[in-house]
Formats: C-alpha cells, structure tokens, sequence
C-alpha cells in the first residue's frame, strides 16, 4: 500500500526514545524528512544517527522544552513549513489528587496538555494557509478509561482527546486533519518504572513488575511500533477522510470491566 507520504516533512514532539522515536523511525522508512525535538540533545542525538544511518531522508534535530514560554514559537521558527505535526512529547505522573499537588500537576499539564495546544495553534493557521496538512496527537488511554490513580494523566487525556475532537471536526474544511491516537499501556521505559515501582508497593519486588501485565491483552503491552504504524496510517492519504476521532490502540483493554 503506497502512504503517499515520500517527501512529506513531519515534525515529531517527544522523538528521542519511545512512541516518539517509533513514529520518527517509520516515517523515515516511508522517506519523510523529519524534524524531530525533545529536551535532551544527546538522545535526538543519537536518533538522528540511528535514523539517517538507516534511511536516505533528512533529519534536524530541535532540543527543546516545550513546557516554557516562548519554546513552541522558537520550535516553529527553526522547523519552519510542515505537511505532519505529531504532538508526543509529555509524561504526566501518577497517583491520587492528593498525591500529585498542583506544582507537580501544573508542571505536567505544560508540557503535555497546553504544549499540544501552543504546537496546534501555531501550525494549524499555518497549514490551512497552505491548504493542507495533518496534526496526530498522541493521547492516552487514561483518558476514556479514567484511573483515581493517573488523576492528573486520566483528566489531561480526556481534555486533548476533547481538544482533537473539536478542532479536528472543523479543520478539515481548510484542508487540514486533526485527530488523536489514543495508546493503552505501551512497552516503555516509562511504562517499565512506573511497573516497576508498583510491583514494589504490591509484592515488595520491583521486579516482579511482568506478573503485573498477564491480563493484560495477549498478556503484554503494546509495542512500540505497532503504536507508530497506527500514528502513521492517521497521517496517510490512505486515511484522508479521517478527522476530529479518537483512534484507540490498546488491545481491547479499554473495553474490559
């Protein structure tokens, strides 16, 4: 099946490690250029050289906070015109709302929630001027099957998933497509410490943490390339009357009582 998606220049938030760098790689193998960003230079770093040793595509890299004032518009003035933005980067803590003070919770909901938000209204003018583009923001599973225990994650999820929903169902008259993509538990880094550290408050051994994933579906998490395909199917001509939806990848696991 061909994308239709060689030459296209896509901008990835949160690129260096994870679902971000998944979405990097596979563009790359459609030959997309890339633009990619996170805080940590030497992880971009190192993803741009696994990239481009791999495939013959261009790769900038943009080490960047995006919870700071001013770093969208810096981040939009270095990556300049874009066909595809995918809004990735954020990592919201878990715990209870007692748990996680407003500090904690404020700091978060800057990078993920209102750092999606400054990414989509700057390129969203931008790609109706140029009468096409699609902006994929990956949410959270959290955010349909909300967790008393992922409070801050589970109400930041609900308000993107929201937030795509309601831009994305108008968008399209200018061409662009907005739309979200909604993970289950995903194998991680950050997916194995918060196991981890739950395997310890359960069993007292954090590395008991896998005995913590057999109901899961087919008793795992999701890959991480397997959450990249979908991410890149939604930005696809092969998905060009798909907008304003909430595209869940998780196994079913959202439907399980």
């Amino acid at each position: 099946m061909d994308m239709e998606l060689a030459g296209k220049t896509v901008l990835v938030t949160g690129a260096s490690k994870g679902i971000g760098l998944a979405v990097a790689k596979g563009f790359a193998a459609e030959g997309c250029n890339l633009h990619l960003t996170s805080r940590t230079e030497a992880e971009l770093q190192a993803a741009k050289g696994i990239i481009e040793q791999a495939h013959d595509v261009k790769v900038s890299i943009h080490p960047l906070d995006l919870a700071k004032p001013g770093a969208a518009e810096a981040l939009r003035a270095a990556a300049g015109e874009i066909d595809i933005l995918v809004n990735n980067a954020g990592a919201i803590p878990a715990g209870t709302v007692a748990a996680v003070d407003e500090s904690r919770w404020r700091e978060a909901w800057d990078l993920k929630v209102f750092g999606y938000i400054n990414m989509t209204r700057l390129y969203l003018d931008a790609m109706s001027t140029q009468g096409h583009g699609v902006i994929v923001n990956v949410t959270g599973l959290a955010g349909e099957k909300p967790d008393a225990n992922y409070v801050a994650g589970s109400a930041g999820n609900a308000s993107l998933m929201a937030f795509s929903r309601a831009i994305g169902g108008s968008s399209i008259d200018s061409g662009v497509r907005v739309l979200a993509v909604n993970p289950g538990p995903v194998d991680t880094d950050r997916i194995r410490t918060m196991q981890r550290t739950r395997a310890e408050a359960i069993f007292g051994d954090p590395e008991r943490w896998p005995e913590l994933t057999k109901n899961w579906p087919l008793g795992r998490a999701a890959k991480p390339e397997e959450c990249a395909d979908l991410v890149i199917f939604a930005a696809s001509a092969r998905a060009s009357y798909i907008s304003g939806v909430v595209l869940t990848i998780d196994g079913g696991l959202g439907a399980r009582p």
